[in-house]
């Protein structure tokens, strides 16, 4: 809990100091007088006074947003002298320039945040496959468990080299987002055996990519073997006889995979309500010996299940992945364009009903994740404040009023006529904006209660 509460509040101090930085440094560049340079809102919490402007840089008590407060006529009276300083008083591309240079600097933070996690070097799941679920896109293309998938090609030609499970991941969602299918280079745990498939992505398009659409399509949890790990006291595995470090061979006789093969088999020994003895093969300590395990029946959201409350699996591989000054720094850089554009295409997806409302997230689901990562390492914590840093800049970069892309629409609106929006719409696009930015923070707040509840 205090590891989520912390790596909450870093994470969105870092990244509302970065992006109000942009529009403070860029404003007085520009030569406006900043008034005042706030993280926050509501109660003051600490203030100080700065520079020849006498800016006031404060901290304030609600740690969601923040604010540059620049001399402007259209909020109070500017003394004669200092109408130049005024931001309303700025050519038209001063002031294009001061409001995107927040959503820029949050850009640029991804940019230097990702480069810094490859530059330190991020342990991940090696692109080792477990057992495709039956009837899935990943069995149909003939992966099986324990294969090793090496390099991915869009056109057959050109080859990307898979790093890790999460770069594999990375490169089907993306394909699904365009409906192309990958063809994959394969082969086994230990190198041999290399064969080329083709996953079909054809029938996929962006209103089928969600949180879980990964898993739907068979890459659910990276190859485990079938260990028996902390064997809880009291439980159906307890009183069958397995002992941590036992090694499951067959299961009714026939061979088991791997760790979440087992997994289904025991969530599929149910029938009338009740747990269907299996008949075990396992090895300990070189000798194999035969156990019955009978386990117990739990209900969940897909019906009843089977559960032995015993860990399964072994820790999965993993392999460093880790670039050099410049390969880090061209890493960063495309993997901001990457999310960038994955961003922008979902919400646009979401706006015309290609894609599931339920990938809007909010502050809990940013809570939680934050402090995951932090638990997990530096370089996982900052590749995951860089996904926030870019999914902040681009939709502050979206045109909707109170966001700096509503006023660049406004900038757009008077280089074309000639003129400034009249007072009477910005009061009303205000209105408007307002009232879409609270419906959009009501369904990402009930999308994050939903998926903490486990209804998403």
């Amino acid at each position: 809990m205090i590891a989520t509460v912390l790596g909450f509040v870093l994470t969105l101090g870092v990244l509302i100091v970065v992006h109000e930085y942009g529009h403070y440094r860029v404003a007085v560049a520009c030569g406006v007088k900043v008034q005042r340079f706030s993280v926050g809102f509501g109660r003051v919490l600490f203030s100080r006074v700065r520079g020849a402007d006498r800016t006031e840089f404060v901290v304030c008590a609600l740690p969601l947003g923040g604010y540059v407060k620049m001399l402007d006529e259209r909020e109070a009276p500017v003394a004669r002298h200092e109408l130049h300083r005024a931001f309303n008083r700025q050519p038209l591309s001063r002031r294009a320039a001061i409001v995107v240079a927040g959503p820029a600097a949050n850009l640029l933070l991804a940019v230097l945040l990702y480069a810094a996690a490859h530059w330190i070097g991020i342990e991940e799941p090696k692109a080792v496959l477990g057992t495709p679920p039956a009837g899935s896109a990943v069995e149909a293309a003939g992966l099986r468990a324990g294969d090793w998938v090496r390099a991915v090609s869009r056109d057959g030609q050109s080859w990307d080299e898979v790093d890790s499970m999460t770069d594999l991941r990375w490169q089907v969602t993306q394909a699904a987002m365009q409906g192309r299918s990958l063809e994959l280079e394969v082969s086994d745990r230990a190198g041999h055996g290399m064969r080329s498939l083709r996953l079909d992505l054809s029938a996929y398009s962006a209103r089928d990519v969600d949180s879980r659409f990964v898993g739907r399509m068979g890459f659910g949890a990276p190859f485990s073997e079938a260990l028996i790990g902390e064997v809880r006291a009291g439980s159906p595995g307890e009183a069958a006889g397995l002992r941590a470090g036992d090694r499951v061979l067959l299961v009714d006789g026939q061979p088991v995979a791997d760790a979440t093969s087992l997994v289904r088999r025991v969530r599929a020994a149910v029938r009338d309500g009740e747990g269907v003895p299996m008949r075990w093969r396992v090895e300990r300590g070189g000798a194999e010996r035969e156990l019955d395990v009978v386990p117990r029946v739990v209900q969940t959201a897909d019906g009843p299940a089977g559960r032995i409350d015993t860990v399964v699996g072994s820790a999965p591989e993993t392999v460093l992945v880790r670039r050099g000054l410049l390969d880090g720094l061209q890493e960063g850089a495309a993997r901001t364009w990457e999310v960038s554009t994955l961003t922008l295409g979902m919400i646009g997806n979401m706006l015309v009903g290609d894609a599931s409302l339920k990938n809007l997230s909010g502050p809990l689901t940013i809570a939680d994740y934050a402090g995951q990562s932090v638990q997990r390492g530096a370089a996982v914590y900052l590749g995951f404040l860089a996904l926030v840093s870019v999914s902040l800049g681009v939709l502050n970069l979206l045109p909707l009023p109170m966001l700096d892309g509503g006023h660049l629409m406004y900038y757009i609106f008077e280089a074309v006529t000639g003129r400034p929006v009249s007072e009477l719409w910005l009061a009303r696009l205000q209105r408007g904006g307002i009232a879409v930015l609270l419906m959009m923070m009501s369904l990402a707040l009930f999308n994050d209660v939903a998926r903490l509840l486990g209804l998403h």
